[in-house]
């Protein structure tokens, strides 16, 4: 029954295409980004969970 309703709807064969597209055009982008990103912005963004001063700064910690 499934494939007869699918079947019936016409240029459908391009949904599959436009799904691999958008999947492979977002990890491009992602690792162009992780290639060109600033090594100074990575490494602050790796140490933030260790920084204890951010987090007694931030607010959130109730004491």
């Amino acid at each position: 029954m499934k494939k007869d309703i699918l079947s019936s709807i016409e240029n459908i064969e391009i949904y599959p295409i436009i799904s691999l597209l958008i999947f492979v055009l977002f990890f491009v982008g992602m690792f162009i980004w992780v290639v060109k990103a600033d090594k100074n912005y990575i490494n602050h963004m790796k140490d933030l969970p260790f920084d204890d001063e951010s987090q007694k700064n931030s607010g959130y910690e109730k004491v």
